[in-house]
């Protein structure tokens, strides 16, 4: 079947970038393919920018996303922190510039996914996983470009939404999960 809606999530960092590609095909949430793009720590900052943003580019070529998200900037403890990642998700910004991209903060990312804003990463992984229907173990930062992925579709404003709720009522993000884990056949 022809997807609905593409969306490459990103969590993007100076040494590991997460990368994750979900779409919405008839209502279904699939997980198309996930990983992270490293780069060498020792590296000059230049040439790991570079690594970032030819990694990220070759996923835009290879799995074709319609949209991109990822998550907003958040303050750092320190000023040369902040810097790196700046300059890390700049590059990333580059690498998806030709798809329109949506930001989310961290605790709808969290609420979205868990049904709790101030949810434990490790809690955001496993529903991620849940959800997906996938096995093992994967990097934080694959899990949470699949959670800002998940959170776009769910916030998506065009074409179906991906969960309908019944009766025209309300439902929770934590129904909403709940509800599709079932219907996938995933216990909750």
């Amino acid at each position: 079947m022809i997807p609905d809606v593409r969306v490459l999530g990103i969590d993007p960092g100076s040494r590991t970038t997460g990368w994750g590609v979900v779409e919405r095909v008839g209502g279904r949430l699939r997980a198309v393919a996930s990983g992270v793009v490293r780069s060498r720590p020792d590296d000059p900052m230049p040439i790991r920018l570079r690594t970032i943003h030819e990694g990220l580019s070759a996923v835009v070529a290879l799995h074709r996303p319609n949209e991109a998200a990822m998550e907003e900037i958040f303050s750092h403890r320190s000023a040369a922190s902040a810097l790196v990642l700046g300059q890390a998700r700049g590059v990333a910004l580059l690498a998806v510039a030709s798809l329109p991209l949506h930001t989310y903060n961290a605790s709808t990312i969290k609420k979205t996914v868990s049904g709790s804003g101030k949810a434990e990463k490790e809690q955001v992984a496993r529903m991620v996983r849940t959800l997906l229907g996938l096995e093992g173990e994967a990097p934080a930062d694959e899990t949470d470009a699949l959670a800002i992925a998940l959170t776009h579709l769910v916030h998506h404003r065009s074409g179906a939404p991906a969960v309908v709720a019944p009766k025209a009522r309300r439902m929770s993000a934590r129904d909403q999960w709940t509800a599709i884990a079932l219907k996938a056949g995933v216990k909750a």
